[in-house]
């Protein structure tokens, strides 16, 4: 079990462990399997979840896995996506090792996690470490629906805590990659715990003056988008992704209003302020490299906005 003495926050929230998430739960078993047709060379074949359309695994792989007839965008295992955006064979992971534990004993949980290591290639539902993107030194992490939804649970909490403290000693910018169904229910209060640990680490890497760049992919919701996923310095998120806390069947029936048919997406938050940019697959990697290199780059001063005493 992993406890950390940071701050602790108390949510008296309901909605947060049953918060309408069966559809998105529903649609990661779906499409949990999309990015196999790369790691097995004997599939040749994929079928798109959002149109029907058949693609040749390869030409899928080599267009980031959208979809070129609806647009679809496919959800990455974690190393897919540091591949994609770090330099080549830059990346070293850390905290590969940190696994879960299971804290309050529920019911089928250690068999789950087991299993699901096996299954996805990680012990956890977070990938961390340090790579170069455009030639800048980053701490980077990648959340993984593959495993348990990239439910937040003490190992996903610890590992990214530990990666902000490890940026700040080193001076690093961190890109934090989002995408989670909440906090993890099988480890009780001990999920809900992560929000005010990661976002205390969060808070002491900003104290530093050192950039913070979020990108929310499909679906960040729950605990994870009322923390860490929003503390960005800069907030990008990818087209068509589904961000929010609580689900729209649970606000519909609390507020007894009819929700507009956008609301949640990245693109409602954009309208609304709380997304600065959405940026499609293809031009991520381009994008991040260009605000690194203006914050952060080896010409450009230290990145400070201000720092508390």
């Amino acid at each position: 079990m992993i406890v950390n003495n940071h701050a602790v926050l108390i949510l008296t929230v309901k909605g947060e462990l049953r918060m309408g998430l069966i559809d998105l739960f529903q649609k990661t078993r779906e499409t949990s399997m999309e990015m196999k047709p790369q790691e097995d060379e004997a599939a040749k074949v994929v079928t798109c979840k959002g149109c029907g359309a058949e693609l040749k695994a390869y030409a899928y792989g080599k267009n980031l896995y959208v979809c070129p007839h609806c647009g679809r965008y496919g959800r990455l295992l974690a190393r897919t996506r540091i591949r994609q955006i770090a330099d080549k064979d830059s990346f070293e992971e850390l905290y590969a090792n940190l696994a879960p534990a299971d804290p309050i004993h529920f019911p089928g949980y250690a068999e789950k996690t087991a299993e699901l290591a096996e299954k996805v290639g990680m012990p956890d539902a977070v990938k961390t470490g340090v790579c170069r993107i455009g030639g800048v030194e980053t701490a980077i992490g990648v959340m993984d629906s593959h495993f348990m939804m990239a439910s937040m649970g003490s190992v996903v909490g610890e590992k990214l805590t530990r990666l902000f403290e490890y940026a700040t000693e080193k001076g690093l910018p961190v890109v934090l990659f989002t995408c989670s169904g909440g906090a993890r229910m099988q480890e009780g209060m001990f999920s809900l715990l992560q929000m005010a640990k990661v976002s205390a680490a969060a808070r002491r890497h900003s104290d530093a003056g050192l950039l913070y760049i979020t990108v929310l992919t499909d679906p960040t919701t729950g605990g994870v988008t009322a923390s860490f996923a929003m503390l960005g310095d800069i907030i990008l998120a990818e087209p068509r992704t589904t961000i929010g806390f609580a689900g729209r069947r649970v606000i519909e029936g609390t507020i007894g209003q009819t929700l507009p048919d956008d609301f949640q997406s990245s693109e409602f938050l954009l309208s609304h302020g709380f997304c600065d940019k959405i940026v499609p697959r293809n031009q991520l990697r381009e994008t991040l490299e260009k605000l690194l290199k203006l914050h952060c780059g080896t010409k450009s001063k230290k990145w400070q906005v201000w720092r508390r005493d």
